[in-house]
């Protein structure tokens, strides 16, 4: 038997959210199933005991499964199982990650995996917005220790009101799309997609966010009390050395502060660091050395390095490579590097550097989405890749990283509200960014770069798009706090934001925070947008000196498209009995066609190498769509013989009849004496249409002189 505790959340109308624990997974640390509607999430936490040795960092893994069975679906492929996890459900895990991880005891190194599966899945309910409240409530049941709870919404404006967890149906309307996460004092993710809009707009929406949360987190605080899980285990998961922590700061920080200030690269500043602390190491022996070093090498890097670099920016105002706060790295940027490909461009910021390109191609090149959820294709795709040599390191390339999908989803983001779809644009459009240096916001000189590559190819961008990364140092114990522009990769590891924001000159399209510290207030996040603003306004002048608009014609690589609407009627005629006739004008012409019924009309896409193959096929296709006139003349081919007439194909699959009485001005008894033959072409006029059977009627003996 089980004991089932609830805790039920009130979401300001009609909707009810459910917590229960107690019911099912109990061998795990905590679990908990999460309702709404009849969406319904298992999540579940299992730590380790003990950390394994000489682990100084928080070994977290998040996952986040939707089976096809909550849906009522089966699994696409051959096995027919769910298999990896697809890019949304990847997401979906890091936006629970990135919530979650800054809220473990910084001294707490035992393996902890928060697993969330979509057990039931409503149609219409978004289940995203229900998965960082319920990995937190399964900590919440937990003895894990953990500085939450937290839980994450999605907040969206449509029709000019802000709604709470919207629903698919909902949220198409939407012109503001965040996921917020939050504990009950902070923010501490922001995640999102927006059109155009200002940066006060987007604060509303966060404040918004954070009352429904603050209710979601006293749930969970009521839920914890009730169970008696308010008091966590106990832990030793470090060993430190006072006297050893005292000797590396007056040993090294002197010297590191100097190299911090001294404005070097980064490969530079790195190998200097590196000498510093190799120094330091000297004076012990070896056996001292092995027991010692984990401990050095934290204190190096907390004790000295980050406060180094936090206290040059607090007190003087500097940046590690000899920057003011609110500075940009130098740019350049060239667009047609590649001459092969459809479009292409590089973007360089300082020491981050992104080769891109655009790749146009047919409806057959839209990406396929076959998820428990969601079905259908996605015409604009964006693929971001990071390899090891990009930040120097000597290692190999192993699939693709979650972080990877992550940066590249944001920059689709940014860019997807101006890249035009459907009627505009007949072409799937691919963008791949490939990351050749790195040393802050990759993600961002992606969308830069992406602007620059789609103008380039010819592509009919609506606005281009820029993008910033922000970054934040505070001291709570004085209030002092710098905001940051376009950080470095060191800034953001050792800093306290990670504040990334694209949009066009008219707002915002996207953004992503992270934010490492508590109580950072909303005049701090209102300064760092403001100083965004200004920022990528500076970065979109630079884009622009280099390309200003879409070039006025593709380059010459992109396959061309011819685009035309038929009556609904005529899609069967265009296709053919089994495809025949389709597969017969893509293989006589070379082209590639597909057609899309839509609005009881079908969209024709034609796209070929060059203009004859277009033309030809575009000529096959009107002779098939084409109605017949009475009173035009036609130049149709015999495709039988009988008794009375002949039967004579005017256009493709449209036939008439020759009555024997109209072939001639003279009168014949028999076809035999006319001489027509089968696949003859003869010239014929259409003198009428039957009104009831819709049977149309030719002469040929209207065209010919009049008997005298």
């Amino acid at each position: 038997m089980y004991n089932a505790t609830q805790k039920v959340i009130k979401l300001g109308d009609d909707r009810e959210i459910t917590i229960e624990t107690g019911k099912l997974a109990k061998q795990a640390d905590g679990s908990v199933v999460v309702k709404q509607g009849d969406t319904m999430l298992l999540a579940t936490v299992v730590a380790a005991k003990e950390a394994k040795e000489d682990c100084d960092f928080m070994p977290l893994q998040v996952d986040y499964k939707e089976k096809y069975a909550a849906a009522g679906r089966f699994p696409g492929g051959f096995l027919k199982r769910e298999a990896r996890p697809s890019d949304n459900e990847i997401l979906v895990a890091r936006l629970i990650d990135r919530a979650l991880r800054p809220l473990f005891p910084a001294d707490f190194h035992a393996e902890v995996y928060v697993t969330v599966n979509l057990i039931s899945a409503d149609k219409e309910i978004q289940p995203d917005a229900l998965a960082g409240l319920a990995a937190s409530a399964a900590l919440a049941v937990s003895d894990i220790p953990f500085e939450g709870p937290i839980s994450e919404v999605r907040v969206s404006r449509i029709d000019g009101k802000f709604v709470i967890n919207p629903t698919f149906s909902e949220n198409e309307r939407a012109d503001i799309d965040l996921m917020v996460g939050a504990t009950i004092d902070n923010i501490l993710m922001v995640e999102g997609e927006m059109k155009e809009v200002s940066e006060n707009d987007m604060l509303e929406a966060i404040k918004f966010a954070h009352e429904e949360i603050k209710k979601h987190c006293a749930a969970q605080i009521e839920l914890s009390k009730e169970l008696g899980k308010d008091v966590k285990r106990t832990y030793c998961h470090e060993k430190n050395d006072e006297e050893l922590r005292q000797l590396v700061i007056k040993e090294t920080y002197d010297k590191a502060y100097a190299v911090a200030t001294s404005g070097t690269s980064k490969h530079e500043r790195s190998d200097k660091f590196d000498a510093i602390e190799a120094e330091f190491c000297e004076r012990f022996t070896e056996e001292e050395l092995a027991e010692k070093l984990p401990l050095i090498k934290k204190y190096f890097h907390d004790d000295v390095l980050k406060k180094a670099m936090r206290n040059m920016i607090l007190d003087e105002g500097l940046r590690l490579d000899g920057r003011k706060t609110d500075e940009i790295r130098p740019i350049w940027c060239e667009v047609g590097y590649l001459p092969a490909a459809h479009g292409s461009a590089i973007f360089t910021r300082g020491e981050t550097q992104s080769l891109t390109t655009v790749t146009l191609g047919t409806k057959l090149d839209e990406k396929q989405i076959d998820e428990a959820l969601v079905q259908g294709s996605e015409q604009f795709v964006l693929h971001y890749n990071f390899p090891p040599f990009s930040t120097g390191e000597a290692k190999a390339s192993r699939g693709l990283s979650r972080r990877e999908i992550g940066h590249g989803n944001l920059a689709w983001r940014a860019l997807k509200p101006m890249v035009p779809v459907g009627e505009e644009n007949p072409y799937a459009v691919r963008v791949v960014s490939d990351i050749l240096e790195s040393n802050g916001s990759s993600s961002m000189a992606t969308v830069c770069a992406g602007t620059l590559a789609l103008m380039d190819s010819g592509l009919k961008l609506k606005k281009p798009v820029s993008g910033i990364a922000m970054g934040l140092i505070t001291d709570t114990a004085t209030g002092k706090y710098a905001v940051l522009s376009d950080i470095l990769g060191d800034e953001d590891h050792l800093g306290d934001m990670d504040f990334k924001v694209a949009g066009t000159r008219d707002g915002i399209t996207a953004t992503q925070m992270d934010i490492k510290v508590d109580g950072l207030s909303y005049e701090v996040l209102a300064k760092a947008l403001e100083q965004a603003r200004k920022g990528r306004m500076h970065i979109l002048d630079k884009i622009c000196e280099t390309i200003s608009e879409p070039r006025a014609e593709f380059r010459p690589f992109v396959p061309r498209i011819v685009q035309i609407t038929i009556p609904q009627d005529f899609i069967g005629a265009v296709i053919g009995p089994g495809g025949k006739v389709i597969q017969d004008i893509q293989k006589t012409t070379g082209t590639t066609i597909t057609i899309t019924e839509e609005d009881n009309k079908g969209l024709v896409d034609i796209f070929g190498e060059n203009k004859e193959s277009l033309d030809a096929a575009l000529a096959r296709i009107k002779a098939i769509v084409a109605i017949p006139e009475v009173g035009e003349v036609y130049n149709g081919k015999i495709k039988s013989i009988v008794s009375f007439g002949a039967f004579v194909e005017i256009l493709p699959g449209k036939d008439a009849l020759l009555h024997i009485s109209e072939i001639d001005n003279k009168r014949f008894e028999t076809m035999e004496e006319t001489g027509l033959k089968e696949g003859q072409m003869i010239e014929v006029k259409l003198i009428g249409i039957d009104q009831k059977t819709g049977k149309l009627k030719l002469s040929r003996k209207a065209l010919l002189p009049a008997k005298s």
